[in-house]
């Protein structure tokens, strides 16, 4: 399956993209970080949420839509 994968704020300062298309065979978010995190090592240092058909999903959740976002922590008022 190919991924697209948005990056905000400081996550898109660390991949050094805004997005990117990846190609990843296997089923949950956990494995996707694993990923990500061999090509991205400063991602594991930093707090962020993963959100998938515009909802935020646990680690364990399994991977059933094609777009998925990294958004780190923000703060309102």
């Amino acid at each position: 399956m190919q991924l697209q994968i948005k990056y905000f704020g400081l996550l898109a300062e660390i991949t050094n993209c805004e997005g990117e298309t990846i190609e990843f065979s296997k089923t949950s978010v956990s494995d996707l970080l694993e990923e990500l995190y061999i090509k991205y090592p400063l991602l594991k240092q930093k707090d962020f949420k993963v959100a998938q058909n515009y909802d935020i999903v646990s680690n364990s959740s399994e991977i059933t839509n094609p777009e998925i976002a990294l958004l780190p922590p923000f703060s309102g008022g």
